[in-house]
């Protein structure tokens, strides 16, 4: 953080909208494959509170206890190195480690037991300050709203909302009103918030198609149970084919 950026605490006292609780972010991260994340994703995350997840999938026959004691220390090393990223830009964190078989499970039960608004799906960026939220299925807009307009409170950038028509019985022009609206009654200026509409039936193509216009995608869980298998889902798809990180709403 330099010397004239304002901490996540000010930011918070500074902005307009009221908000009972910071939104939530749980990070999960590859530790001991060496995943990390940049130094403007996590000023961008700072206003958050952060949940920071280090995780290693074992083969499925290697019992976790023993995969605990061979690999806890690299590991919770290797997060803290993470966690220090965020001190230095005025944000505490909390720190978890999980050696797991099944990695959906685990990040589902951590992102429940945490009551996290949103799950990252970290990617490279650099600096952030375009914002896309697709919004092509249900979504909680109070839980989305509080979450963008913290992300961008105090800072410069803008969020572009994108109804995508699939042709079902879906009302993206609803959805996208109703978020606006939102989104200014956190305090999130109107000037700073753009619509668009498209008509797609591959809405996950489009929305990869249209990263590289963006630094940050937010979207919407889409659907009962999507958060479960998440890394197979329309969530990693996206941030699989996506040049910009994936924060995934959920309901």
């Amino acid at each position: 953080m330099t010397e004239n950026e304002p901490t996540p605490e000010e930011i918070m006292a500074e902005a307009s909208f009221t908000i009972r609780e910071p939104p939530k972010v749980l990070v999960p991260v590859e530790v001991l494959e060496g995943e990390s994340l940049s130094v403007p994703l996590v000023e961008f995350l700072a206003p958050t509170e952060v949940v920071l997840l280090g995780y290693h999938v074992l083969p499925e026959q290697t019992p976790t206890e023993q995969a605990s004691m061979q690999f806890e220390d690299r590991a919770h090393a290797a997060i803290d190195e993470i966690a220090a990223a965020f001190r230095e830009a005025g944000r505490e964190v909390e720190t978890r480690v999980a050696f797991t078989h099944d990695r959906d499970a685990t990040v589902d039960r951590v992102a429940s037991e945490t009551d996290a608004t949103a799950v990252l799906l970290p990617n490279p960026v650099g600096a952030v300050e375009d914002v896309i939220v697709p919004v092509r299925g249900a979504v909680d807009v109070d839980r989305l709203a509080d979450l963008v307009a913290t992300l961008l409170a105090g800072r410069e950038g803008s969020v572009t909302l994108w109804g995508i028509d699939t042709g079902g019985e879906f009302d993206a022009d609803a959805a996208v009103t109703r978020a606006r609206e939102t989104l200014a009654d956190r305090g999130l200026a109107t000037d700073r918030v753009r619509t668009e509409f498209t008509e797609s039936d591959t809405p996950v193509r489009a929305v990869v198609d249209r990263s590289a216009e963006f630094d940050v995608i937010v979207m919407g869980e889409g659907g009962p149970g999507v958060l479960t298998s998440l890394f197979g889902g329309d969530a990693e798809r996206i941030a699989e084919g996506a040049v910009a990180p994936v924060l995934v709403v959920r309901d």
